[in-house]
């Protein structure tokens, strides 16, 4: 008997479809559902169940699918196709409950002429006391546009950079605003102009820096969506040497999940991307998640960073191997990471 009401309560599930949703912005306050670029509704994926809160392959794919497609015209700052991908995300956030940090998602900002906006989720720690402190979740979803023709294809998709860490941080946000297991608060921000000079990142951290939060440390993903090669961990943390964030990491899963990366090093990449930002404002371990350091994909601002091109088994594991590690710096009873300068 169980067996069939479960049955039949997962038939009723599977039936049901998401409502539509208001999307409350300083630029928006009506019904907005993005298209896809075969002209369909292009739906933010459903709530997962309690019980089955963990990043899939698919849901991540669908996300990159939508966020890459070329309706979106490669999400340039200031662009249509950006508000297609600032709707997009709204909608997720809102569809798991989670509220936004500021009086709507959209944090705003002008960029020589040009709106821009980043958008700011919250959700709050469970703790009375370490609620007050704040570790932020992030990823830009911004991209370049256009770039010169290659095969008859100008269109800088930004599959790989970076609408696979924007993917990532929805479903961090997905698992947290479902299972409600933070003590600390959880600040979720995906950026634009990132790709304009990290302009997006520094204007929110300016502006929590003025606020005076108890920020705690950043995690910032970019570019997940290929596997390292030749490598015993999965990811590498820029700024490696400055901080204890990934022997923490990999102590709080039991793993070799994250480690070193020789040609982040050498480029700096430490300073480029929106991680930077919060490092400068706050002067904490504000650092970034990345499987590609341009050794092991070929097409960074490239017309063929497509989602085609993407391991999404990849992206779930290190995503669902993230979480736990997430989850544990959220919970400890003081904090653990720190500078190594400390």
């Amino acid at each position: 008997m169980k067996n069939v009401i479960f049955f039949l309560v997962l038939i009723i599930v599977v039936g049901c479809k998401s409502p539509i949703v208001t999307v409350n912005s300083e630029d928006s306050n009506k019904n907005v559902i993005p298209k896809s670029s075969k002209g369909d509704i292009a739906m933010a994926p459903s709530s997962k169940a309690i019980n089955n809160y963990l990043a899939t392959s698919e849901e991540l794919e669908e996300i990159v699918t939508y966020l890459a497609s070329d309706d979106l015209k490669g999400r340039d700052t200031g662009s249509e196709g950006i508000e297609k991908a600032a709707v997009y995300i709204e909608t997720i956030l809102q569809e798991n409950n989670i509220k936004p940090y500021f009086k709507t998602y959209r944090d705003s900002f002008n960029l020589k002429g040009a709106h821009a906006y980043n958008i700011v989720g919250f959700i709050e720690g469970n703790d009375t006391a370490l609620k007050n402190e704040i570790v932020i979740i992030g990823a830009h979803y911004d991209h370049i546009g256009s770039v010169k023709k290659v095969n008859n294809d100008s269109i800088a998709n930004g599959a790989n950079d970076n609408a696979a860490g924007t993917s990532g941080v929805l479903e961090i946000a997905e698992y947290f605003a479902t299972t409600k297991s933070n003590k600390r608060s959880i600040m979720i921000a995906l950026f634009s102009a990132e790709e304009k000079g990290l302009k997006g990142s520094e204007h929110l951290a300016e502006k929590l820096k003025a606020e005076n939060i108890d920020l705690y440390t950043m995690l910032n993903f970019e570019m997940i969506g290929v596997p390292f090669k030749d490598r015993p961990y999965d990811a590498f943390v820029t700024g490696y040497e400055l901080s204890n964030m990934s022997a923490k990491i990999n102590a709080y899963t039991n793993s070799n999940l994250t480690g070193f990366s020789e040609v982040s090093k050498k480029y700096d990449l430490f300073k480029h991307s929106d991680n930077y930002a919060f490092y400068q404002a706050f002067k904490l371990p504000c650092q970034t998640i990345s499987s590609c350091d341009l050794s092991n994909y070929d097409y960074y601002h490239h017309v063929d960073d497509e989602a085609d091109k993407l391991d999404y088994n990849h992206m779930a594991g290190l995503i669902n191997k993230m979480i736990p590690a997430i989850e544990t710096i959220c919970n400890t009873p003081t904090k653990e990471i720190r500078m190594n300068n400390e």
